[in-house]
């Protein structure tokens, strides 16, 4: 199996040369194999899985309470439960949410269980020596047929493990796609996953069989060929592969296609800057709105990170001018792209545009502030999506609760009291029986990303040192298109990035040893995991509630034109009455009121409860944080973190934070090493004897 990175041509080069080498070049090609890992990645994937597996700290709980206060016949919502699974575990390799909820898992019917299946790779992103094992449950198989949505799931999922770093399993996908018998859903997986796999490679072969199945113009197989020409080509600028992909959009009669094509034609020029002008202008101009959109991403993609002022003049004019929602809706969303390195900057230039009639540049508005200020907490962003988060429109609502999380990541609430509302929200929104499910399904997803990667990533589109990181930033622009296609949702994994300090010795291997943090250890702890019991209490009040005042609702709703406000209060419920008391906020009264219609007293005594632990808290909290290697380090928190005095390893260089190498101040004496927990990065056996994944489903019953 196609195993390892490039090992094909290695071994042919040491078996040839094999007899002649003398110790000190045998020193040396142990040393040039050490540093090619290094550059490929290769290195750093295989720690960053094991950190990400070794601290996993997903909630369970707040998955199972999102998965029990859904109906079971809705497929968006049960799709959305799906994937945030996948979102709180990406990288982790842990899948009992899966192999616990079979039976409900297998409701997925089509699309819905193809993305499922892709969710396998973003729980197992990274383990790249494991691939074909973590998935053989769903690839196809020579002489047997499953259905082909897991297969193509299957082979998309393999991009996603993959991503960036395919060399070992290119040949695999490349067969794949060429063995789909012209079947759309598995030529559909095959070029997603190759285009991951094949990212920026400038590989001609692959582009070549990507152009075949776009030229066969099947709707479905050609939008994700498309898209696929141009993460191969990703940032080539490549002037054949414009042309003919242009010529094919203006060709075609396929809307699907056209959108891929476009999109696929921005990713081509990706940092490109004013290389990528003509190209944008002669999009810009054209006829047909979607190519237009695709000269939006066109500059999204040319000018990330660069804050350049023509690119934000030509966002923002066409966003107020063009005659189509979705190239406007993709102008506002684009100016995130350009200020992801000035984040302060953003929401004060969509703070207009924030306001706008037009529902989609409202929508755009808050996906444009969550990518640019997205890990940053900032509070003016927090400031402009609030509000946004109450609109009259189902999808803007959907994309302010979105665009906070993606802000919020990862942040405590001690650190900022705001994160508690915002999980409070995601949390009553989820449970209101009477909310659009376009709102619902953002709220499930946005819960998902505060605890993305076991509570253990953020969401970076630039490096520490304030580089662009060149697969965030297309990861998150392919995210964007979930508006049209939900799979394409999965290029989220793509922007999440592990927020760590591991410290490595001579050897590449994780010694024994700790950090010192110089904060309190609540300013940067894990959130607390949810209890049971408090949360019984709330959820009957709340079915009660919800029976009892349905009609008084819809008096108030005809009485008030703030009908949205009062609908949010009534489900709140005592989850808002907790937080507001503590802030004294002006609510006081109605919440009481509600509070009071049931289990107010409950209430009450977990409110002296908590704060009688906090007191607690805070008289015994020591100044200091000990974090042991490999540590998880928050973005806000890098600047307090040292290594204590008299420890046996000093850093090479004075950065904390990611992946340090460390001189040994005691090499004579035996070094502790810390253990390699992960099943899946070596191809273990394990895997086999874990409980299978979820079957190839087959559905009986109609679905929905």
């Amino acid at each position: 199996g196609g195993e390892g990175g490039g090992g094909d041509t290695d071994m042919k080069e040491a078996s040839a040369a094999a007899p002649v080498l003398t110790d000190e070049e045998k020193r040396q090609a142990q040393v040039f194999a050490k540093l090619r890992q290094i550059l490929s990645g290769e290195t750093s994937i295989g720690i960053h899985l094991e950190f990400l597996y070794r601290n996993n700290k997903t909630d369970m709980l707040i998955l199972n309470n999102i998965k029990g206060s859904l109906e079971v016949r809705n497929s968006v919502t049960h799709q959305a439960t799906v994937f945030a699974n996948a979102v709180m575990h990406t990288g982790t390799t842990v899948d009992t949410f899966i192999t616990e909820n079979l039976e409900w898992l297998k409701r997925a019917t089509n699309w819905a269980k193809f993305s499922a299946t892709a969710c396998v790779g973003m729980m197992h992103k990274g383990c790249i020596n494991s691939s074909l094992n973590v998935m053989k449950e769903y690839l196809p198989q020579p002489g047997m047929h499953s259905s082909p949505y897991s297969e193509g799931g299957a082979l998309y999922a393999l991009g996603l493990i993959h991503a960036h770093h395919g060399s070992g399993i290119l040949r695999y996908l490349s067969n794949a796609l060429r063995n789909s018998g012209n079947n759309e859903t598995i030529q559909h997986g095959a070029c997603l996953g190759l285009g991951l796999a094949g990212m920026a490679t400038g590989n001609e072969e692959l582009y070549e069989d990507l152009r075949v199945v776009l030229f066969s113009d099947n709707a479905v197989a050609g939008e994700a060929a498309g898209l696929a020409m141009g993460l191969v080509m990703l940032g080539t600028a490549s002037e054949k592969a414009v042309q003919e992909m242009l010529a094919y959009a203006h060709e075609t009669q396929h809307e699907k296609i056209i959108r891929g094509v476009a999109l696929g034609m921005a990713l081509i020029m990706y940092g490109r800057e004013e290389g990528a002008d003509t190209l944008i202008e002669q999009l810009s101009r054209d006829k047909d709105p979607i190519l237009r959109y695709g000269g939006m991403y066109a500059i999204a993609t040319a000018y990330s990170g660069t804050g350049n002022n023509s690119a934000i003049r030509r966002l923002l004019h066409v966003a107020v001018s063009d005659v189509s929602d979705d190239v406007r809706r993709a102008a506002v969303t684009c100016l995130g792209f350009v200020l992801t390195t000035i984040p302060e900057q953003c929401p004060r230039v969509v703070s207009l545009l924030a306001e706008s009639y037009n529902p989609h540049v409202r929508y755009g508005s808050t996906l444009a502030v969550g990518i640019a200020c997205a890990g940053t907490s900032l509070q003016e962003a927090v400031d402009l999506l609030e509000p946004m988060t109450k609109d009259a429109v189902d999808f803007v609502r959907q994309g302010a609760m979105l665009a906070l999380s993606m802000v919020l990541i990862q942040d405590t609430e001690v650190r900022n009291p705001k994160v508690k509302e915002v999980r409070g929200l995601f949390e009553s929104v989820i449970r209101d029986k009477h909310e659009d499910v376009m709102a619902k399904f953002g709220a499930i997803i946005a819960a998902s990303i505060l605890d993305a990667g076991g509570r253990n990533v953020t969401i970076s589109l630039t490096t520490k040192a304030g580089h662009k990181r060149m697969s965030a930033i297309v990861g998150m622009a392919i995210f964007c298109q979930y508006w049209y296609w939900f799979p394409l949702a999965h290029f989220l994994s793509l922007t999440f990035t592990p927020t760590c300090l591991i410290g490595l010795n001579k050897d590449l291997k994780m010694p024994q040893m700790d950090f010192t943090s110089n904060t309190r250890p609540s300013l940067f702890d894990y959130p607390p995991m949810t209890e049971v019991k408090t949360k019984a209490a709330p959820t009957k009040v709340a079915q009660a509630i919800l029976s009892t005042t349905a009609k008084t609702q819809a008096r108030k709703k005809t009485e008030k034109k703030e009908g949205e406000v009062d609908k949010m209060e009534v489900v709140k419920e005592g989850e808002e009455a907790k937080a507001e008391e503590k802030k004294g906020g002006g609510k006081d009264e109605e919440m009481k009121d509600s509070a009071q219609e049931g289990g107010g007293k409950k209430e009450g005594e977990e409110d002296k409860k908590e704060e009688a632990g906090e007191d607690k808290r805070d008289k015994k909290e020591p100044n200091f944080t000990t974090l042991s290697n490999p540590a998880r380090v928050l973005t806000a928190q890098k600047k307090h973190v040292v290594v204590p005095a008299g420890c046996r390893y000093e850093p090479v260089s004075n950065k904390l934070w990611g992946v340090v190498m460390l001189k040994d101040l005691r090499p004579d004496d035996e070094a502790q090493i810390v253990e390699v927990t992960v099943p899946a990065n070596a191809p273990a056996e394990k895997e086999a004897d874990e409980p299978p994944p979820p079957e190839p489903f087959e559905y009986t019953e109609a679905a929905e």
